[in-house]
């Protein structure tokens, strides 16, 4: 799909370059430049950046004080300047600047036949296996200055520099400015840059690639923005050492695309850069906002205009289970954390209230399952008996023999004091109590078993002094699929952050890594065993007949609309799209359409549900805590939201 025609979305295409290049031959490495910006016109980029002095190369040493070379160079930038002319395409170039008997080592910025703006390095090494000071003096200090060049008048010069166009600022440094203590970088994205530029010459040493991943990574986290790394290649002197020509571009701490090193051939890595994501988070983070009073200088910023911002086709990868990794050795990792997490939480709570009991309601299903083993590792971890975890299981008009007979017997493995309450009768009561026709399976019929099942639980724990633990999860308070003052209610909520689609993965990892046989098999057939409240009669064979995802929708598609809803702050318009990309093959349009209709009304209704949840841990970087991260009035209007996408 293109994107230019997608009204409103901010994305851009951007790439990072490493043209092969010869040491001290300009003209060779000018032909490749101009091969690798014909590489990025060809896919769309709207920026591309190359490497540290690589219209000279970076490894000349006493030729950069040979004139001959610094007039080969100007010449050089300024055929690239002519040959941008009639391109769609921002370039970052490097090569020496030779002004007022001093030289620098600098990015020129070239945009549609002119030099925009000259960026000089700010730090400049001089220790171990570099010594450029004896050739380049620092711009750090170089601030308002314009400088003559190539025939063209007042080009903008200095380290203040911001080149806009649209919702795009593009921001440039130099190599070791990323290794400094306050990288310039820092001081661009303050100042409103949102995608930086590095040109680089950074060569190889064992592990030293792990640590530059890991620093244009950070960077990027740190400054909310897009960072392209640009390194010089194999073709700089390996006198004394060697260059591997990396290429990375991440985005607010994510690795969107790498190049493999040690190339012989130029290279051109692009991706697709999310702007609104990275202005969205930056007005959410106060850290930011505050710390714009540092820039020690007023940036200037020079505007100019892209022609068209389509991206050619979209590739950016889009996730569809955003909250889980994809990973397994990740995944792996997470799960362990989270668990951590929740018996750390769920250990406080009781040791607080020196409670020795947990009581919670097992259905055989996976919420109630993940709870139930939190609570077992946790009453492991501070030495209480699993005898004093007490399990009920409170069978309903809807209870299944495949639930009921999962719930009996994982709590019988793991060692629980196991309890079983039949509800049917006292519902009927409840019922006649209340004059309902228990042939009505409405709203009423479901939530009087509901609540009839909290009380009960709630009862018990008064009775045998303990902790009533919740099992609903993050997905069902989004939705607000729970009953009021029934299962949306307990003493303490373990899976209240956790979404449904991790909660699966969770339940599988203990299955696959943490327990013995016979308890594993329990666990992949309650995996397997469709998503149900059961509150419905069963059907004539005892098969369930209330399938939540055949109501709500899938839980897929809801915990994509939700991370994108709450963690991004994205417009449904853009979620839609988004979904598109991430659900192609799977959901059509007007499916993803339908259930995102769906979770907008019922996220904005259910609220009140959420102004009233118990108290549970924050295990990822979404919650809907009323105390902590969601404060939202219960009574707000959907309409504007919904009218985007109907």
């Amino acid at each position: 799909m293109e994107i230019g025609t997608v009204k409103g979305l901010n994305f851009i295409r951007v790439a990072s370059a490493c043209p092969l290049t010869r040491v001290a031959d300009v003209a060779f490495n000018l032909k490749e430049i101009k091969s690798c910006i014909d590489q990025a016109v060809s896919v769309h980029a709207a920026l591309v950046v190359f490497p540290e002095l690589s219209v000279t190369s970076y490894t000349c040493g006493d030729l950069f004080l040979q004139q001959r070379l610094l007039n080969q160079s100007e010449d050089a930038v300024a055929a690239l300047r002519d040959y941008s002319l009639g391109k769609d395409i921002l370039i970052a170039v490097g090569a020496p600047l030779n002004m007022n008997t001093a030289v620098y080592n600098c990015a020129y910025i070239l945009f549609n036949g002119k030099i925009l703006g000259i960026v000089p390095k700010s730090y400049i090494p001089n220790y171990e296996e570099f010594y450029e000071q004896r050739w380049f003096s620092s711009g750090r200090k170089v601030i308002g200055a314009t400088v003559d060049l190539a025939g063209q008048k007042a080009i903008p010069f200095g380290v203040d520099l911001l080149f806009q166009s649209g919702a795009a600022q593009f921001g440039f440094e130099i190599c070791e400015d990323l290794w400094s203590v306050v990288p310039p970088s820092s001081h661009l994205c303050l100042a409103g840059a949102n995608l930086i530029g590095n040109l680089s010459a950074s060569n190889e040493v064992v592990s030293k690639s792990d640590y530059r991943r890991e620093l244009v990574r950070s960077q990027s986290a740190k400054c909310m923005s897009a960072y392209l790394y640009s390194g010089t290649g194999i073709g700089e002197s390996s006198t004394d050492v060697v260059f591997g020509g990396e290429l990375l571009i991440a985005e607010n701490g994510q690795m969107l695309a790498a190049n493999d090193r040690f190339q012989r051939t130029s290279q051109v890595i692009s991706s697709i850069v999310d702007i609104d994501r990275l202005n969205l988070q930056r007005i959410k983070n106060i850290s930011f906002r505050e710390a714009r009073s540092i820039v020690p200088w007023q940036a200037r910023k020079i505007a100019f205009v892209y022609a068209a911002m389509n991206v050619g086709t979209f590739d950016r990868p889009v996730d569809p289970h955003p909250f889980v990794p994809s990973d397994e050795h990740v995944r792996e990792s997470r799960c362990r954390e989270i668990f951590s997490i929740q018996t750390a939480a769920l250990a406080k709570r009781l040791e607080h209230t020196g409670m020795k009991r947990a009581v919670i309601g097992i259905s055989g299903g996976l919420d109630s399952t993940l709870a139930l083993l939190v609570i077992a590792k946790t009453f492991d971890l501070i030495h209480l008996p699993r005898k004093k975890i007490m399990t009920v299981t409170l069978p309903g008009f809807g209870t299944t023999d495949r639930t009921y007979h999962n719930a009996v017997a994982l709590c019988k493995e793991l060692g629980t004091d196991f309890h079983e309450v039949n509800i049917v009768a006292a519902c009927l009561q409840h019922f006649k109590d209340i004059g309902h026709d228990p042939k009505i399976h409405d709203v009423t019929y479901e939530n009087v078993q509901a609540r009839e099942r909290t009380q009960i639980l709630m009862d018990l724990a008064n009775k045998h002094g303990g902790l009533v633990i919740g099992t609903g999860d993050l997905s069902e308070m989004a939705l607000g699929w729970s009953t009021y003052n029934g299962d949306h209610m307990s003493m303490y909520a373990v899976n209240c952050s956790v979404p449904k689609t991790l909660v699966r993965y969770l339940v599988r990892y203990v299955a696959e890594k943490k327990t013995d046989h016979q308890t594993s098999e329990i666990l992949l057939d309650i995996l397997d065993t469709p998503v149900t409240p059961e509150l419905l009669p069963k059907g004539s064979e005892g098969e369930i007949t209330q399938k939540t995802e055949d109501i709500v929708g899938p839980y897929e598609l809801h915990d994509f609309f939700l991370y994108y809803f709450v963690r991004s702050e994205f417009e449904p318009e853009r979620i839609l799209f988004l979904a598109q990309q991430a659900f192609a093959g799977k959901y059509d349009e007007a499916a993803i359409r339908k259930w995102l209709q769906k979770f907008i009304r019922r996220f904005f209704t259910q609220q009140f549900k959420r102004s009233a949840t118990p108290d549970g841990p924050k295990v990822g970087t979404v919650s809907l805590s009323p105390r902590g991260d969601w404060r939202m009035p219960s009574d707000a209007c959907f309409a504007t939201w919904l009218n985007q996408i109907q």
